[in-house]
């Protein structure tokens, strides 16, 4: 009888090796996504300042020609 609970102690120790293990791997995870989180997010604004400054950059090219076509066309006066 000495002897199981000597053997409840080596796996309850077992047991806790093993969960402070998990909880490590968890806790390596979520640094890891914050961590890219973090790095993706100000790429990610980056880019969509880039696509919105081209987009209206494209606009007023657009609203330009469109401008210069119509006038050109315009019956004078």
């Amino acid at each position: 009888m000495a002897n199981e609970s000597g053997n409840i102690g080596v796996f309850g120790d077992l047991f806790t090796a093993v969960g402070d293990l998990a909880q490590q791997a968890v806790d390596m995870a979520g640094s890891a996504l914050k961590t890219a989180t973090d790095t993706v997010q100000p790429v990610s604004n980056a880019c969509v300042q880039l696509c919105t400054t081209t987009i209206n950059s494209a606009t007023q090219v657009v609203e330009s020609v469109t401008k210069t076509i119509t006038t050109a066309l315009a019956p004078k006066q």
